[in-house]
């Protein structure tokens, strides 16, 4: 049985659940509020309670006690110069707990730790925020608009254009004298009289094939009428023998 024993374990191994409840202290003396499981911010509740007091005991020996759960010097101060002397007239009570209701997903009760007194410097923090953010935005678009707005540079494009025409105009003109010289030069009779020459050079061309395929018909008729008269030799041969 679990008389008499406050601890609550939250799952967690003894380091492991030490160093969870310094994080959860450090942010809260950060941020003076913390959102967490409800089991956390109940077992979160009494250690940051025990630290307010040592800092409103504001001794050597007590910064050193707060040292040891914060490992953090700026935290100390904090702690030391900041919130504990708004807690000098107050004895115990320094924190509350908010609930939430249920996390979506697994069910969990989440709620709210928070320092008493502190709320009004939390809400404040937050627009301060967003109002810096919110001019870096619009200078953009005026950049933008201030860029499209200069004229692109249109003199240069129009004096190349020009000085081409110019330099163009002149050659037109020599290129025509020189077909028109070529024409004179070059006459047109021997183009007349190249044709009959290579119709005559088609003409001999044509006799010679002809009279080589004649002379092949006539050669290939002679060996036929050979071969004929040899077979009929052999043939009348062959019949004196028997």
């Amino acid at each position: 049985m679990r008389h008499r024993k406050k601890v609550k374990k939250l799952g967690r191994t003894a380091s492991h659940r030490r160093a969870l409840l310094r994080n959860l202290a450090a942010q809260i003396i950060q941020h003076h509020q913390v959102k967490t499981t409800l089991a956390k911010a109940k077992a979160a509740r009494s250690f940051v309670e025990r630290l307010i007091t040592y800092g409103k005991k504001n001794t050597v020996h007590a910064r050193r006690l707060a040292f040891k759960q914060l490992q953090n010097r700026t935290l100390v101060k904090m702690l030391f110069d900041e919130i504990a002397p708004t807690y000098a007239d107050r004895n115990g009570g320094y924190t509350r707990v908010i609930k939430l209701g249920q996390r979506r997903g697994d069910g969990a009760q989440m709620a709210i730790l928070q320092l008493v007194g502190f709320e009004e410097v939390v809400v404040e923090e937050k627009p301060k925020a967003r109002r810096k953010a919110r001019p870096k935005q619009k200078e953009e678009p005026a950049e933008v608009a201030a860029a499209e707005e200069t004229p692109p540079a249109e003199t240069p494009v129009e004096e190349k254009t020009e000085k081409e025409e110019e330099v163009e105009q002149p050659k037109e003109p020599a290129a025509e004298e020189k077909k028109e010289a070529e024409a004179k030069e070059s006459p047109a009779e021997p183009a007349v009289e190249e044709k009959p020459a290579e119709s005559e050079a088609a003409g001999e061309e044509k006799a010679s094939v002809k009279e080589s395929a004649e002379a092949e018909k006539a050669a290939e008729k002679s060996e036929s009428e050979t071969e004929e008269k040899k077979e009929k030799k052999t043939a009348s041969k062959k019949k004196a023998k028997e």
